[in-house]
């Protein structure tokens, strides 16, 4: 048995961070900030508004004011290096420099920026382009590279046929597991399946009581065994009952592990083997960033995942995790969790994306 003190306790206020939707507190009315996006950061006004104002700008024929560079987003700086029609390599690699440490200071993944670098570097570099043009163009091509970072496999939990249909979770301490696992319960509820939790995480006590309490909010039956018992054994009970009981759907509690644990690793590997389960998500939190970005690396390449849910994506400024992860991977985020209520759950589109990066179509 993996000893008790190599997992790390995760926060206990967690338990009572899902409320039931009729007793979350109102919003309240007063007004927020418009959180600053990505891109906004980047270019100092959102993309269209400075291509726009430089439309405006030309057809008035008014010469550019001048002003420090360090003041200026990426499209003026371009501008003002630029003189010719054409874009030479070396040119490039100056003009998207500035680019570059925006985005690693935004969380994106290195190999990520080495793919939009090509992708930017295809359609500028010895590419006739008007001078008046070269932000629009720059714009349309980030878009079109980023969009294509996202698989095109696309996993509908709600069109799934096989019963009972068994989604393990898992990822490091803290990073939302057992919130997700509630938010996938409604969801699953909301459109008429039935659900069993199993809570394979046997190695905190409060785990087990924090599963129960939403088991008890959402009305699920709650398959668990005593602290310490072996959590691949609580799977396959969990599954045993679905199928006995005609369930739907059996989620799968697990306990949180470091991704560098080697042994915790080796225990969730039992899990999965014994519970053979139809999906495996990584959950992580957006916020977290390049760390999000190694774990789900370190997961995939140890058991190896299906999906990801990103928690916490609605308080994330920076937006670098989303944009990797599924590109390192090469496999699709579900859902993004946009709240603590047990509706804050909104899957994953392109659109949802490129809007928290101030990239709007």
């Amino acid at each position: 048995m993996i000893p008790k003190e190599e997992i790390l306790a995760e926060p206990e206020a967690i338990v009572k961070e899902i409320k039931i939707p009729e007793r979350i507190e109102e919003k309240k009315e007063a007004k927020e900030e418009p959180k600053q996006s990505f891109f906004s950061k980047i270019f100092k006004k959102k993309p269209e508004q400075s291509i726009q104002e430089e439309k405006v700008q030309e057809e008035k024929d008014i010469a550019p004011e001048k002003a420090k560079l360090e003041d200026k987003g990426i499209f003026a700086k371009i501008g003002e290096k630029i003189s010719k029609r054409t874009i030479t390599a070396e040119q490039f690699e100056s003009l998207f420099f500035d680019l570059e440490i925006a985005m690693l200071e935004n969380n994106v993944a290195v190999e990520v920026i080495e793919k939009i670098k090509k992708d930017l570097s295809k359609d500028l570099v010895n590419v006739p382009i008007a001078r008046n043009q070269i932000d629009r163009t720059i714009l349309h091509s980030l878009k079109t590279s980023i969009e294509g970072l996202f698989t095109t496999e696309n996993i509908n939990i709600l069109a799934e046929q096989k019963r009972p249909y068994v989604i393990c979770f898992f990822g490091i301490n803290g990073a939302g597991k057992t919130t997700s696992i509630a938010k996938i319960t409604r969801l699953l509820q909301k459109n008429n399946y039935k659900v069993v939790l199993a809570a394979s995480d046997t190695f905190r006590a409060a785990a087990i009581d924090q599963l129960q309490h939403h088991a008890d909010a959402l009305k699920v039956k709650l398959v668990k065994h005593d602290y310490g018992a072996d959590p691949a054994a609580v799977a396959y009970d969990a599954i045993q009952y679905a199928k006995a009981h005609g369930i739907d759907f059996v989620l799968i509690d697990t306990a949180g592990r470091l991704h560098s644990n080697a042994n915790l690793r080796d225990e969730l590997k039992k899990i999965i083997r014994v519970a053979a389960p139809d999906l495996k998500l990584f959950v992580g939190e957006s916020i977290s960033g390049n760390d999000c970005v190694e774990q789900v690396k370190q997961f995939h390449e140890s058991v190896g995942i299906d999906g990801m849910i990103l928690s916490k994506a609605d308080i994330d400024e920076k937006g670098g995790a989303a944009v990797s992860v599924s590109y390192i991977t090469g496999k699709p985020i579900l859902y993004f969790g946009t709240g603590q209520g047990y509706d804050d759950l909104t899957p994953f589109s392109k659109e949802f994306v490129m809007k928290n990066l101030g990239l709007e179509a």
